[in-house]
Protein backbone atom coordinates (compact mmCIF):
# COMPACT_ATOMS: atom_id res chain seq x y z
CA UNK A 1 0.00 0.00 0.00
CA UNK A 2 1.55 3.27 -1.05
CA UNK A 3 1.58 5.85 2.05
CA UNK A 4 1.57 9.76 0.86
CA UNK A 5 3.66 11.74 3.33
CA UNK A 6 1.97 14.10 5.54
CA UNK A 7 4.34 17.07 3.69
CA UNK A 8 3.22 15.78 0.45
CA UNK A 9 -0.30 16.43 1.49
CA UNK A 10 0.67 19.71 2.77
CA UNK A 11 2.23 20.56 -0.36
CA UNK A 12 -0.51 19.76 -2.03
CA UNK A 13 -3.22 22.03 -0.15
CA UNK A 14 -0.61 24.52 -0.51
CA UNK A 15 -0.16 24.53 -4.22
CA UNK A 16 -3.81 24.57 -4.11
CA UNK A 17 -3.91 28.42 -1.95
CA UNK A 18 -0.84 29.84 -4.33
CA UNK A 19 -3.18 29.07 -7.51
CA UNK A 20 -6.50 30.77 -5.72
CA UNK A 21 -4.48 33.47 -4.79
CA UNK A 22 -2.97 34.02 -8.54
CA UNK A 23 -6.16 34.16 -9.61
CA UNK A 24 -7.30 36.40 -7.82
CA UNK A 25 -4.69 39.01 -9.23
CA UNK A 26 -6.36 42.48 -10.61
CA UNK A 27 -3.26 42.49 -13.24
CA UNK A 28 -3.76 38.86 -14.59
CA UNK A 29 -3.70 38.41 -18.36
CA UNK A 30 -6.91 36.59 -19.69
CA UNK A 31 -4.49 33.74 -21.15
CA UNK A 32 -2.98 33.23 -17.58
CA UNK A 33 -6.23 33.19 -15.54
CA UNK A 34 -7.38 30.41 -17.98
CA UNK A 35 -4.04 27.95 -17.75
CA UNK A 36 -4.30 28.68 -14.14
CA UNK A 37 -7.97 28.06 -14.09
CA UNK A 38 -7.49 24.54 -15.47
CA UNK A 39 -4.54 23.77 -12.87
CA UNK A 40 -6.82 24.38 -10.56
CA UNK A 41 -9.45 22.21 -11.75
CA UNK A 42 -6.81 19.41 -12.21
CA UNK A 43 -5.73 19.89 -8.25
CA UNK A 44 -9.44 19.98 -7.24
CA UNK A 45 -10.24 16.15 -6.94
CA UNK A 46 -6.57 15.66 -5.59
CA UNK A 47 -7.07 18.37 -2.83
CA UNK A 48 -10.27 16.28 -1.97
CA UNK A 49 -8.54 13.26 -1.65
CA UNK A 50 -5.79 14.78 0.13
CA UNK A 51 -8.01 16.51 2.67
CA UNK A 52 -10.17 13.17 3.32
CA UNK A 53 -6.51 11.74 4.24
CA UNK A 54 -5.58 13.95 6.40
CA UNK A 55 -9.11 14.38 8.15
CA UNK A 56 -8.86 10.73 9.22
CA UNK A 57 -5.27 10.82 10.24
CA UNK A 58 -6.42 13.51 12.76
CA UNK A 59 -9.15 11.63 13.66
CA UNK A 60 -7.09 8.72 14.73
CA UNK A 61 -4.43 10.72 16.64
CA UNK A 62 -6.89 12.36 18.29
CA UNK A 63 -8.66 8.66 19.11
CA UNK A 64 -5.70 6.86 20.06
CA UNK A 65 -5.19 9.64 22.67
CA UNK A 66 -8.08 8.80 24.14
CA UNK A 67 -7.38 5.39 24.66
CA UNK A 68 -5.50 6.34 28.11
CA UNK A 69 -8.66 7.86 29.05
CA UNK A 70 -10.40 4.63 31.20
CA UNK A 71 -14.06 6.53 30.64
CA UNK A 72 -13.46 6.67 26.56
CA UNK A 73 -11.20 4.27 25.87
CA UNK A 74 -13.99 2.01 25.27
CA UNK A 75 -15.66 4.15 22.53
CA UNK A 76 -12.54 5.35 21.20
CA UNK A 77 -11.35 1.70 20.49
CA UNK A 78 -14.38 1.22 18.59
CA UNK A 79 -14.58 4.16 16.56
CA UNK A 80 -10.88 3.26 15.74
CA UNK A 81 -11.49 0.26 13.91
CA UNK A 82 -13.87 2.13 12.00
CA UNK A 83 -11.62 4.94 10.90
CA UNK A 84 -8.80 2.41 10.35
CA UNK A 85 -10.85 0.95 7.84
CA UNK A 86 -11.72 3.47 5.76
CA UNK A 87 -8.36 4.94 5.76
CA UNK A 88 -6.50 2.37 3.72
CA UNK A 89 -9.20 3.03 0.61
CA UNK A 90 -8.89 7.05 1.43
CA UNK A 91 -5.33 6.43 0.85
CA UNK A 92 -5.55 4.28 -2.39
CA UNK A 93 -7.50 7.31 -3.41
CA UNK A 94 -5.15 9.55 -3.20
CA UNK A 95 -2.04 7.79 -4.37
CA UNK A 96 -4.68 7.50 -7.75
CA UNK A 97 -5.07 11.28 -7.69
CA UNK A 98 -1.33 11.69 -7.90
CA UNK A 99 -0.32 9.48 -10.80
CA UNK A 100 0.68 11.45 -13.74
CA UNK A 101 -2.03 11.79 -16.29
CA UNK A 102 -2.07 11.02 -19.80
CA UNK A 103 -2.56 13.93 -21.72
CA UNK A 104 -4.81 12.95 -24.07
CA UNK A 105 -7.01 11.14 -21.27
CA UNK A 106 -10.13 13.50 -22.28
CA UNK A 107 -10.38 13.57 -25.33
CA UNK A 108 -12.56 12.52 -28.02
CA UNK A 109 -11.32 9.07 -29.90
CA UNK A 110 -11.09 7.98 -33.06
CA UNK A 111 -12.09 4.20 -33.26
CA UNK A 112 -10.62 2.03 -36.04
CA UNK A 113 -12.31 -1.25 -36.93
CA UNK A 114 -10.95 -4.06 -39.14
CA UNK A 115 -11.93 -7.03 -40.46
CA UNK A 116 -8.99 -9.84 -39.77
CA UNK A 117 -8.44 -13.66 -41.15
CA UNK A 118 -12.09 -15.29 -41.11
CA UNK A 119 -13.10 -13.55 -44.74
CA UNK A 120 -16.81 -12.64 -44.61
CA UNK A 121 -17.16 -14.06 -40.45
CA UNK A 122 -14.61 -11.60 -39.83
CA UNK A 123 -16.10 -8.58 -41.04
CA UNK A 124 -19.47 -9.40 -39.61
CA UNK A 125 -17.54 -10.01 -36.43
CA UNK A 126 -15.67 -6.43 -37.34
CA UNK A 127 -20.03 -5.30 -37.52
CA UNK A 128 -20.39 -6.57 -33.77
CA UNK A 129 -17.83 -5.23 -32.61
CA UNK A 130 -18.80 -1.50 -33.87
CA UNK A 131 -22.61 -2.29 -32.33
CA UNK A 132 -20.91 -3.24 -29.26
CA UNK A 133 -19.13 0.43 -29.26
CA UNK A 134 -21.53 2.37 -29.85
CA UNK A 135 -24.26 1.22 -27.70
CA UNK A 136 -21.51 1.28 -25.34
CA UNK A 137 -20.54 5.41 -25.84
CA UNK A 138 -24.67 5.05 -25.77
CA UNK A 139 -24.37 4.35 -21.87
CA UNK A 140 -21.54 6.87 -21.34
CA UNK A 141 -23.53 9.95 -22.82
CA UNK A 142 -21.18 9.94 -25.74
CA UNK A 143 -21.63 10.82 -29.50
CA UNK A 144 -20.49 8.63 -32.39
CA UNK A 145 -20.08 9.52 -35.92
CA UNK A 146 -19.30 7.37 -38.61
CA UNK A 147 -16.60 8.73 -40.63
CA UNK A 148 -15.96 6.15 -43.35
CA UNK A 149 -16.96 2.72 -43.83
CA UNK A 150 -16.46 -0.59 -46.37
CA UNK A 151 -19.32 -2.64 -45.67
CA UNK A 152 -19.45 -6.67 -46.96
CA UNK A 153 -21.33 -8.72 -49.40
CA UNK A 154 -22.62 -10.47 -46.29
CA UNK A 155 -23.18 -7.94 -44.18
CA UNK A 156 -20.71 -6.50 -41.34
CA UNK A 157 -17.73 -4.09 -42.28
CA UNK A 158 -14.44 -4.91 -44.28
CA UNK A 159 -13.29 -1.26 -42.04
CA UNK A 160 -15.62 1.16 -40.15
CA UNK A 161 -13.76 4.44 -38.68
CA UNK A 162 -15.86 6.37 -36.44
CA UNK A 163 -15.28 9.20 -34.29
CA UNK A 164 -16.67 9.14 -30.39
CA UNK A 165 -16.76 12.39 -28.31
CA UNK A 166 -17.90 12.63 -24.85
CA UNK A 167 -15.60 13.50 -21.26
CA UNK A 168 -13.41 10.59 -20.53
CA UNK A 169 -13.27 8.82 -23.95
CA UNK A 170 -9.57 7.73 -24.65
CA UNK A 171 -9.17 7.34 -21.23
CA UNK A 172 -11.64 4.35 -21.24
CA UNK A 173 -11.56 2.66 -24.51
CA UNK A 174 -7.86 2.88 -25.00
CA UNK A 175 -7.14 -0.47 -23.90
CA UNK A 176 -9.45 -1.94 -26.78
CA UNK A 177 -6.66 -1.39 -29.29
CA UNK A 178 -5.66 -4.73 -30.17
CA UNK A 179 -6.94 -8.11 -31.61
CA UNK A 180 -10.28 -9.35 -30.61
CA UNK A 181 -10.85 -12.84 -31.71
CA UNK A 182 -14.15 -15.02 -32.27
CA UNK A 183 -15.58 -18.42 -32.01
CA UNK A 184 -18.33 -19.04 -32.94
CA UNK A 185 -20.43 -20.84 -36.07
CA UNK A 186 -20.28 -18.68 -38.72
CA UNK A 187 -23.88 -18.07 -40.68
CA UNK A 188 -22.21 -19.49 -43.55
CA UNK A 189 -21.35 -22.55 -42.35
CA UNK A 190 -23.57 -26.09 -43.07
CA UNK A 191 -21.59 -28.00 -41.09
CA UNK A 192 -21.82 -26.53 -37.68
CA UNK A 193 -17.83 -26.32 -37.23
CA UNK A 194 -16.95 -23.50 -34.96
CA UNK A 195 -14.49 -21.01 -36.80
CA UNK A 196 -12.29 -18.69 -35.24
CA UNK A 197 -11.97 -15.03 -36.55
CA UNK A 198 -10.49 -12.11 -35.49
CA UNK A 199 -10.62 -8.03 -36.07
CA UNK A 200 -8.11 -5.51 -35.34
CA UNK A 201 -9.32 -2.62 -33.32
CA UNK A 202 -7.50 0.54 -32.80
CA UNK A 203 -8.27 3.46 -30.36
CA UNK A 204 -6.69 6.78 -31.02
CA UNK A 205 -6.79 10.06 -29.51
CA UNK A 206 -8.36 12.93 -31.50
CA UNK A 207 -6.03 15.48 -32.80
CA UNK A 208 -6.89 19.34 -32.94
CA UNK A 209 -5.20 20.93 -35.16
CA UNK A 210 -2.78 22.72 -32.81
CA UNK A 211 -1.98 19.84 -31.59
CA UNK A 212 0.00 18.85 -35.36
CA UNK A 213 1.26 21.78 -37.55
CA UNK A 214 0.39 20.60 -41.22
CA UNK A 215 1.31 23.26 -44.21
CA UNK A 216 -1.30 22.00 -47.16
CA UNK A 217 0.81 24.00 -49.69
CA UNK A 218 4.05 21.77 -49.33
CA UNK A 219 2.95 18.90 -46.70
CA UNK A 220 -0.26 17.59 -48.34
CA UNK A 221 -1.06 15.81 -52.38
CA UNK A 222 -5.07 15.79 -52.54
CA UNK A 223 -6.09 13.99 -55.55
CA UNK A 224 -9.71 13.78 -56.08
CA UNK A 225 -11.32 11.07 -57.93
CA UNK A 226 -14.86 9.40 -58.49
CA UNK A 227 -16.27 7.52 -56.18
CA UNK A 228 -17.17 4.27 -55.98
CA UNK A 229 -19.24 1.13 -54.21
CA UNK A 230 -22.90 1.89 -53.02
CA UNK A 231 -23.24 5.11 -52.81
CA UNK A 232 -26.79 5.95 -55.30
CA UNK A 233 -27.07 8.14 -58.31
CA UNK A 234 -24.04 10.54 -57.39
CA UNK A 235 -21.56 7.82 -57.16
CA UNK A 236 -19.32 8.21 -60.55
CA UNK A 237 -21.09 10.96 -61.28
CA UNK A 238 -18.72 14.21 -59.68
CA UNK A 239 -14.86 13.89 -58.55
CA UNK A 240 -16.16 13.92 -54.49
CA UNK A 241 -13.52 11.37 -53.49
CA UNK A 242 -10.34 12.62 -51.94
CA UNK A 243 -7.10 10.99 -51.15
CA UNK A 244 -4.58 12.77 -48.90
CA UNK A 245 -1.13 12.41 -49.15
CA UNK A 246 1.13 13.50 -46.18
CA UNK A 247 4.46 13.86 -47.90
CA UNK A 248 6.78 14.13 -45.08
CA UNK A 249 5.48 10.44 -43.59
CA UNK A 250 3.75 8.85 -46.35
CA UNK A 251 0.67 8.45 -44.54
CA UNK A 252 -2.34 8.56 -47.08
CA UNK A 253 -6.18 8.98 -45.69
CA UNK A 254 -8.52 8.34 -48.49
CA UNK A 255 -12.09 9.67 -47.58
CA UNK A 256 -15.63 9.15 -50.21
CA UNK A 257 -18.72 8.66 -47.75
CA UNK A 258 -19.74 11.97 -48.35
CA UNK A 259 -21.07 13.72 -51.51
CA UNK A 260 -19.16 16.77 -50.94
CA UNK A 261 -15.68 17.26 -51.72
CA UNK A 262 -14.96 19.84 -49.34
CA UNK A 263 -16.66 17.65 -46.85
CA UNK A 264 -14.64 14.27 -47.47
CA UNK A 265 -11.30 16.67 -47.46
CA UNK A 266 -12.13 18.10 -43.87
CA UNK A 267 -13.26 14.39 -43.01
CA UNK A 268 -9.83 13.03 -44.41
CA UNK A 269 -7.27 15.50 -42.89
CA UNK A 270 -9.25 14.92 -39.12
CA UNK A 271 -8.00 11.28 -39.96
CA UNK A 272 -4.75 12.28 -40.77
CA UNK A 273 -3.95 14.87 -37.98
CA UNK A 274 -5.07 11.91 -35.42
CA UNK A 275 -2.75 9.29 -36.86
CA UNK A 276 0.21 11.95 -36.84
CA UNK A 277 -0.76 12.54 -33.32
CA UNK A 278 -0.56 9.05 -32.66
CA UNK A 279 2.70 8.71 -34.29
CA UNK A 280 4.28 11.26 -32.58
CA UNK A 281 2.45 9.82 -29.01
CA UNK A 282 4.17 6.43 -29.69
CA UNK A 283 7.45 7.87 -30.42
CA UNK A 284 7.33 9.46 -26.95
CA UNK A 285 6.04 6.31 -25.14
CA UNK A 286 9.07 4.09 -26.87
CA UNK A 287 11.48 6.29 -25.19
CA UNK A 288 9.72 5.76 -22.00
CA UNK A 289 9.78 2.06 -22.74
CA UNK A 290 10.65 0.49 -20.23
CA UNK A 291 7.95 1.97 -17.84
CA UNK A 292 5.46 1.37 -20.56
CA UNK A 293 5.57 -2.29 -20.78
CA UNK A 294 4.60 -2.96 -17.12
CA UNK A 295 1.10 -1.16 -17.86
CA UNK A 296 -2.20 -2.70 -19.53
CA UNK A 297 -1.20 -3.38 -22.92
CA UNK A 298 0.92 -2.07 -25.04
CA UNK A 299 -1.39 -0.47 -27.88
CA UNK A 300 0.03 -2.82 -29.75
CA UNK A 301 -2.36 -3.53 -32.35
CA UNK A 302 -1.22 -7.18 -33.27
CA UNK A 303 -1.27 -8.10 -29.85
CA UNK A 304 -4.17 -10.65 -29.07
CA UNK A 305 -6.16 -9.17 -26.52
CA UNK A 306 -9.81 -10.57 -25.90
CA UNK A 307 -11.31 -13.63 -26.94
CA UNK A 308 -15.19 -14.35 -27.61
CA UNK A 309 -16.62 -17.60 -27.52
CA UNK A 310 -20.04 -17.68 -28.75
CA UNK A 311 -20.51 -21.86 -27.65
CA UNK A 312 -19.19 -20.96 -24.07
CA UNK A 313 -20.81 -18.02 -23.93
CA UNK A 314 -17.57 -16.22 -22.44
CA UNK A 315 -15.67 -13.62 -22.58
CA UNK A 316 -11.72 -13.64 -21.70
CA UNK A 317 -9.38 -10.50 -21.65
CA UNK A 318 -6.46 -12.72 -21.74
CA UNK A 319 -4.27 -9.20 -20.56
CA UNK A 320 -5.76 -9.43 -16.49
CA UNK A 321 -7.04 -13.16 -17.10
CA UNK A 322 -10.53 -12.08 -16.86
CA UNK A 323 -13.36 -14.29 -18.04
CA UNK A 324 -16.61 -13.70 -17.70
CA UNK A 325 -19.79 -15.71 -18.76
CA UNK A 326 -21.82 -12.87 -20.10
CA UNK A 327 -20.87 -12.80 -23.36
CA UNK A 328 -24.60 -11.37 -25.12
CA UNK A 329 -24.71 -8.45 -22.32
CA UNK A 330 -21.29 -7.48 -23.24
CA UNK A 331 -21.93 -7.30 -27.32
CA UNK A 332 -24.91 -5.08 -26.39
CA UNK A 333 -22.30 -2.73 -24.78
CA UNK A 334 -23.63 -2.44 -21.13
CA UNK A 335 -21.55 -5.09 -19.82
CA UNK A 336 -18.57 -3.63 -21.37
CA UNK A 337 -18.11 -1.64 -18.28
CA UNK A 338 -16.96 -4.46 -16.21
CA UNK A 339 -13.98 -5.54 -18.42
CA UNK A 340 -13.32 -1.48 -18.64
CA UNK A 341 -12.97 -0.73 -15.08
CA UNK A 342 -11.15 -4.11 -14.55
CA UNK A 343 -8.04 -2.70 -17.25
CA UNK A 344 -8.62 1.17 -15.80
CA UNK A 345 -7.98 -0.59 -11.86
CA UNK A 346 -5.27 -3.42 -13.03
CA UNK A 347 -3.31 -0.27 -15.04
CA UNK A 348 -3.54 2.15 -12.35
CA UNK A 349 -2.34 -0.72 -9.76
CA UNK A 350 0.71 -1.43 -12.00
CA UNK A 351 1.53 2.45 -12.35
CA UNK A 352 1.25 2.59 -8.42
CA UNK A 353 3.31 -0.04 -7.60
CA UNK A 354 5.85 1.76 -10.16
CA UNK A 355 5.62 4.88 -7.87
CA UNK A 356 8.43 5.70 -5.91
CA UNK A 357 5.92 7.97 -3.40
CA UNK A 358 8.11 9.51 0.09
CA UNK A 359 6.56 7.36 3.08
Amino acid sequence: MTTISPDRIAAILRRQEEVQAQMARPDLDPAEFVRLSKDYAELEPVVRAASEVEALRHELADLEAMLADPEMKAMAEEEIGAVRARLPEAEHGLAVSLLPKDAADQRPAMLEIRAGTGGDEAALFAGDLMRMYQRYAETQGWRVEIISASASEQGGFKEVIASVTGTGVFAKLKFESGVHRVQRVPVTESGGRIHTSAATVAVLPEAEEVDVQINEATDLRIDVYRASGSGGQHVNTTDSAVRITHLPTGLVVTQQDEKSQHKNKAKALKVLRTRLYEAERERTQTEHAGARKAMVGSGDRSERIRTYNFPQGRVTDHRINLTLHRLPEILEGPGLEEIVAALVAEDEAARLAQLDMVA
